[in-house]
């Protein structure tokens, strides 16, 4: 299922076939795939080069390791995360290891690094729904994160699938409604916060 973003100016395509799906196909994500998704993470950028990112996963491949994980997911999102063949926690680590000082950017480097991996995917036809969803608490009761970690979000991975697999008719609206995002001029600032740049006029 395509759903191309509709964008104001030319962006690279790969960027404008990515989409979040939760309708997900029973085809299995082979090893090798999935291995040169986690590469594409491991290559991210992140500051002082600290890699602050970890990767909880678990595959259908391992029923009662998928249950496990699927089981820390908010209770909407099992209902259909549990098609995906993957599923995934990111988690963040809070210090730096050279100071020990807090680094304050390792969620932004969480994202970066779960980014690449999103585009590497999108290039090799499989589809990623990162959710907020899930019991964080649970998590680390569950695979013993330490308080020096931070689990993130929870990550869906698998090929597009009908639609109609989803059994609540609002999440089925939601897979076939048009695309939209905010206007440039309305997060893109200059001179004072909230004022929109010249650059991208008026929202």
């Amino acid at each position: 299922m395509e759903k191309l973003a509709p964008v104001d100016y030319p962006i690279q395509y790969l960027l404008r076939r990515r989409w979040s799906p939760r309708a997900f196909s029973g085809q299995k994500i082979e090893k090798e795939t999935l291995l040169s998704l986690l590469e594409a993470a491991r290559w991210a950028p992140s500051s002082s080069n600290e890699q602050p990112w970890s990767f909880i996963v678990a595959t259908k491949d391992e029923p009662e390791e998928y249950q496990r994980l699927l089981g820390c997911l908010v209770e909407l999102n099992q209902s259909w995360a549990k098609t995906a063949p993957v599923l995934m926690v990111s988690v963040a680590k809070l210090n730096f290891d050279q100071s020990g000082k807090v680094n304050r950017h390792a969620f932004h480097d969480v994202g970066l690094a779960v980014e690449n991996m999103v585009i590497q995917a999108t290039d090799m036809g499989v589809f990623v729904h990162q959710m907020a969803g899930l019991d964080v608490e649970k998590v680390r009761e569950t695979y013993g994160v330490p308080a020096s970690h931070e689990p993130v979000a929870a990550i869906a991975l698998g090929y597009a699938g009908d639609p109609e697999v989803l059994e609540d008719e609002k999440l089925r609206s939601r897979e076939e409604a048009p695309r939209e995002r905010k206007a440039l001029g309305s997060f893109v600032f200059g001179g004072t916060w909230k004022k929109t740049s010249p650059l991208v006029g008026e929202p």
